[in-house]
């Protein structure tokens, strides 16, 4: 008889096991679709329209366009003509129309590619 009794409790056991873990799967289940709901909204800043400069224009067209899309056309440029330095991918290397927006330097850092935009944006 002590086996029997052993069995049941076992089963118990197994059943409670058995329900926490598939508690667990749904809680972590909601918590996924409740980070989906939250999602990050853009700062309107970045949204709106710029115009560019005439020297900027030369490399991203001349149409006002927010901060976030300027950024990503100029790399767009930088990534077809091959300007990105082969050693330090950090460094941008500049052609006839970039040299105009980078001062008349060779050569500057990604992170002051943003600099470049601010000063070339109206």
């Amino acid at each position: 008889m002590a086996k029997k009794t052993s069995k049941k409790v076992a089963k118990k056991a197994a059943k409670k096991v058995a329900k926490k873990a598939a508690k667990k799967v749904v809680k972590k289940a909601a918590k996924k679709v409740a980070k989906k709901k939250s999602a990050r909204k853009p700062n309107a800043a970045f949204m709106a329209a710029l115009t560019p400069s005439a020297n900027l224009a030369a490399v991203i067209g001349n149409k006002p366009t927010p901060r976030t899309q300027i950024i990503k056309k100029i790399w767009e440029y930088i990534k077809k003509n091959k300007l990105q330095d082969a050693k330090n991918k950090r460094m941008i290397n500049a052609d006839e129309k970039l040299k105009v927006l980078f001062d008349g330097k060779k050569q500057i850092s990604m992170f002051d590619l943003a600099k470049v935009v601010n000063k070339n944006v109206k």
